[in-house]
């Protein structure tokens, strides 16, 4: 299990905490966090449920692979450091207090 943090554009925190092999988007998912949309379920096709990692956290993630990269081109305002498609990082211990920040809106 590891504690991750959800913070909604506006600001409001939900930490929650999400069993390892699931990825931070079933955690949002399954907690019913607002702001993570995943309209494909986690395929990896489309870039709804975008986040930005929390600058201290961007480096300790897993890398992004090239269909991630692709993906997030679609996303609303990418940061190339710091975004991030949360079907795409699978929950582990080493997650555990990771925070990360929804953008305005998923398009």
């Amino acid at each position: 299990m590891a504690k991750i943090t959800y913070i909604e554009h506006g600001g409001k925190e939900h930490i929650v905490e999400v069993a390892n092999g699931l990825t931070v988007m079933e955690g949002a998912r399954d907690n019913g966090i607002p702001g993570i949309e995943a309209d494909c379920g986690g395929a990896c096709a489309c870039s709804t449920c975008h986040v930005y990692i929390d600058a201290a956290w961007a480096d300790k993630v897993p890398a992004k692979d090239a269909m991630e990269e692709d993906m997030l081109d679609f996303a609303y305002e990418p940061d190339p450091a710091r975004s991030r498609l949360t079907c795409q990082l699978k929950v582990t211990d080493a997650l555990d207090g990771l925070i990360v920040q929804m953008p305005e809106k998923q398009i």
